[in-house]
């Protein structure tokens, strides 16, 4: 998240504090899985219980449900390949 804000405010259309609104709004998106984890279809082939969901179209978010937690395995931006060996070094 630290890195995609750097890259976001230091383009001059973005500049700081739209960077600082867009991760803002990434982080409480996260917050809600408190709500409704189980989001977004599985995707047991890469990880076993992985579920990746889209955030404003740009933005992907892989996470895994382990029974009252939800563990974010990572935050990829603009269509990042988000290769399995990068998920399973962070479970």
């Amino acid at each position: 998240m630290l890195q995609l804000y750097r890259d976001l405010a230091s383009i001059e259309k973005a500049g700081p504090a739209v960077a600082w609104n867009y991760v803002s709004g990434i982080r409480q998106f996260v917050m809600e899985f408190a709500t409704f984890p189980r989001r977004g279809p599985v995707r047991d082939g890469i990880i076993p219980g992985l579920r990746i969901i889209g955030y404003r179209r740009n933005v992907s978010i892989a996470f895994v449900v382990e029974d009252d937690s939800v563990l974010v395995l990572g935050v990829f931006y603009g269509g990042r390949d988000i290769a399995a060996e990068i998920l399973q070094e962070r479970l």
